[in-house]
C-alpha cells in the first residue's frame, strides 16, 4: 500500500492517527534515507499514544523509552543505524518490554523483524532536490497479524 504525505505536518498527523491502531506488542519498522520522515512519523505516533515529553531521534543513544501520560502503552523508539548485528540489537533487551510497548525501529529492516511477528514496515524514498514540495510517498508492507488498513489523513 502506498500513501502520499505532502508535508511533515501531514506525516505527524498520520502517525497520530496510526497510533490509534497500534497495540502493545506491535513493532513498526521505518526504513528510508536521512530526512525521509521516520522520526516525524514517530513523533506523531507518540502524540497519538499520549506519551510524555518530546519524541526526538535516538540516533546517538540508540534507544529512547517514552512513558505514557495515562494508561496507554509505552513507546520504545530505536535507531538501529549504528547496529551491525542481531547480537547488538538483542543487547538492548527490547524483548523485555516488547509485549507492553509499541516499538518503533528506524533503520530496522533486515535486522529487527525477528523481534515480533506483529510488525509492519514503512519505506520512504528520500526526497530529492527535484521534488517540488516536501511530499513523501510511504509504502507499507503488512506482516503477520498486523493487517489493518491505516487511517486516512488530510493534507
Amino acid at each position: 500500500m502506498d500513501l502520499t504525505l505532502p508535508s511533515p505536518e501531514a506525516t505527524r498527523r498520520f502517525g497520530e492517527a496510526l497510533a490509534g491502531l497500534l497495540r502493545p506488542g506491535d513493532l513498526v519498522l521505518l526504513h528510508g534515507g536521512l530526512g525521509a520522515g521516520k522520526t516525524t512519523l514517530t513523533q506523531g505516533i507518540g502524540q497519538g499514544l499520549g506519551v510524555r515529553g518530546h519524541v526526538a531521534s535516538p540516533t546517538f543513544i540508540i534507544a529512547r523509552t517514552h512513558r505514557p501520560s495515562g494508561h496507554g502503552p509505552w513507546l520504545v523508539h530505536v535507531d538501529a543505524y549504528r547496529l551491525g548485528s542481531l547480537d547488538e540489537l538483542e543487547a538492548l533487551d527490547l524483548d523485555t518490554s516488547l509485549e507492553e510497548s509499541v516499538t518503533v525501529v528506524e533503520w530496522g529492516e533486515g535486522l529487527a523483524e525477528v523481534l515480533s511477528e506483529k510488525n509492519r514496515t514503512w519505506r520512504w524514498p528520500r526526497k530529492t532536490s527535484r521534488s517540488p514540495s516536501n511530499a513523501r510517498t510511504a509504502a507499507s508492507t503488512d506482516v503477520a497479524s498486523w493487517s489493518t488498513t491505516p487511517p486516512a489523513t488530510s493534507p
